[in-house]
C-alpha cells in the first residue's frame, strides 16, 4: 500500500493551493489500485478539512506515515520529515539565495526531492503549474491598479470573488480608455493575460500599427521571443539558439517604452536572459509606461525595476523615476509595480483543480509505478542524501558558494 499524503502549508504568507482537490482525492482511490490518500490538517486550505472528509479521506494532523507527500509553495526547514519523498515547488534551480539553506535541509535530511517546475514533456514543455491563473490575476491587477492610478474605473479585487467565472461577471460594462498595452512570453502565463485582454474586449494590433497608430479605444501587442530578442550578429532570432545562448542576443522592447500605458510581463527570466529594458531608461522623458504587472515577478529580473515582492492584500507599489526607489504607488512621479509571488492564490480553488488535473494526467502513475521514466528523473532535484546528475551545476549553490 502507497501512500500520499497532501501537507499544510507552512511558508509565510500561508499559501492555500492544494495539489489535489477532495473530488480528485476521492479518484485517486476508486480508480488506482494500493493506494492510500490522507491529508494533514489545515484551517486555512481552499479546499476544507470537512470537504476532503465527505469524500472519504482521512484529514490527520500528523502525516508522517506517508510515503510521499505533495505541497506547493517551499517546505518550511524545520517542517520537513527525513527519509521522504517530496513534490513541491522548491524554487532553487535558478540558484535563488533565499532558498539555499532549504536545499542544504532537503539533502542533509535525505529527502528525494521532485520539484514541479521541472516536470517537462520531452520537447521541454513545462506540464503543471499556476501559469495561467497568474496571468489571469496578474492581468487584472495590473488593469486594477492603472484605474486606480487615473480614476477613470475601478474593479473589485479577485480574491473578493468565489470563483474565475464570477470575477468574468465583473467586466460586464466596464469600458477602458484608450490605453496601449505590451503583453510579453508566450507560455502558461502570457496565455491568461491574453484571456483577461479578450474578456475585457481589448483589441489585439499588429506591433508596427501599435507603434505608429493611435486608437480610441484600448489595444494590446502579444510579443513573443521573435518579437524581443535579437542575435547581436546576424540580427535575427532562432528560439533553440536563444535557449541554449541568450547572452548572444539583446532585448528589443526599448522600442515600445514610449508607446505603451502598461506592460504585463510574461516572460521567463534568467540571469543572462537580456532585460526587457534597463533602470536607466525609466528617467528617459520618452518612457511613457506607467503601471508594470511584472508577473512571473523575477525581483531585478526582466523587469529591472521590480525591486521585491509584495502581498496580495497590498499588491502595487511605486518607483520614482529619478531616485528608483520603493515609493507609494499612483504617485506622478513614480512607476506603479505589481509583483506578487503567489498570484493564483486569489482564485485558489480553480487553480488548485487546474493543476490536479494535469497532475493526475501526466505524472501521477508514472511518480506511483515507474520513477525510471525520464518524466520523473529528469525532475529529480535530489535523492539518497546528493543532488541527481541533472542537478549537478547546483552543487556550488548547496556548498555556500554563490
Amino acid at each position: 500500500m502507497l501512500t500520499i499524503g497532501l501537507i499544510k502549508e507552512g511558508k509565510q504568507p500561508q499559501d492555500n493551493r492544494v495539489a489535489l482537490t477532495p473530488a480528485q482525492c476521492k479518484w485517486l482511490k476508486q480508480h488506482v489500485a494500493n493506494i492510500r490518500v490522507i491529508v494533514q490538517a489545515c484551517p486555512t486550505r481552499c479546499y476544507s478539512n470537512a470537504e476532503y472528509q465527505r469524500a472519504g479521506i482521512e484529514v490527520l494532523e500528523n502525516i508522517d506515515v506517508a510515503d510521499i507527500l505533495f505541497g506547493i509553495k517551499e517546505v518550511p526547514k524545520e517542517a520537513l520529515i527525513p527519509n521522504k519523498k517530496y513534490l513541491f515547488f522548491s524554487h532553487t534551480k535558478k540558484k535563488q539565495p533565499h532558498n539555499q539553506k532549504l536545499l542544504q535541509t532537503i539533502l542533509a535530511k535525505n529527502i528525494t526531492l521532485v520539484d514541479y517546475e521541472s516536470l517537462t514533456h520531452s520537447d521541454g514543455t513545462r506540464i503543471i503549474g499556476f501559469g495561467f491563473f497568474a496571468g489571469v490575476v496578474g492581468a487584472h491587477n495590473g488593469i486594477m491598479a492603472y484605474g486606480k492610478r487615473t480614476g477613470d474605473f475601478n474593479l473589485v479585487r479577485v480574491y473578493e470573488k468565489k470563483s474565475f467565472n464570477d470575477l468574468i461577471h465583473t467586466y460586464f460594462g466596464l469600458k477602458l480608455p484608450p490605453i496601449k498595452i505590451a503583453v510579453t512570453g508566450s507560455g502558461r502565463v502570457a496565455h491568461g493575460i491574453l484571456e483577461i485582454m479578450n474578456l475585457m474586449e481589448i483589441h489585439e494590433v499588429e506591433l508596427d500599427d501599435y507603434i505608429t497608430k493611435t486608437f480610441t479605444y484600448p489595444v494590446y501587442v502579444h510579443l513573443k521571443g521573435k518579437d524581443l530578442y535579437k542575435h547581436k550578429v546576424t540580427q535575427k532570432y532562432n528560439r533553440d539558439d536563444f535557449h541554449n545562448n541568450p547572452q548572444n542576443y539583446i532585448c528589443t522592447f526599448k522600442a515600445l517604452c514610449a508607446h505603451t500605458d502598461i506592460l504585463m510581463n510574461g516572460v521567463y527570466w534568467d540571469v543572462n536572459v537580456p532585460r526587457l529594458f534597463e533602470k536607466e531608461a525609466v528617467q528617459k522623458a520618452d518612457f511613457n509606461i506607467k503601471t508594470i504587472a511584472d508577473i512571473t515577478d523575477d525581483e531585478n529580473g526582466s523587469v529591472p525595476i521590480n525591486l521585491g515582492d509584495q502581498t496580495i492584500a497590498d499588491p502595487v507599489y511605486g518607483v520614482d523615476k529619478i531616485t528608483l526607489q520603493k515609493t507609494a504607488p499612483y504617485l506622478n512621479t513614480s512607476i506603479d509595480v505589481m509583483a506578487v509571488g503567489n498570484l493564483p492564490n486569489e482564485l485558489a480553488r480553480d487553480a488548485s483543480r487546474y493543476f490536479g488535473e494535469q497532475l493526475i494526467k501526466y505524472v501521477l502513475q508514472s511518480l506511483f509505478f515507474n520513477t525510471t521514466d525520464p518524466l520523473i528523473v529528469n525532475a529529480t532535484v535530489t535523492t539518497n542524501g546528493l543532488l541527481t546528475k541533472e542537478f549537478n551545476y547546483l552543487q556550488d549553490y548547496v556548498d555556500g558558494i554563490l
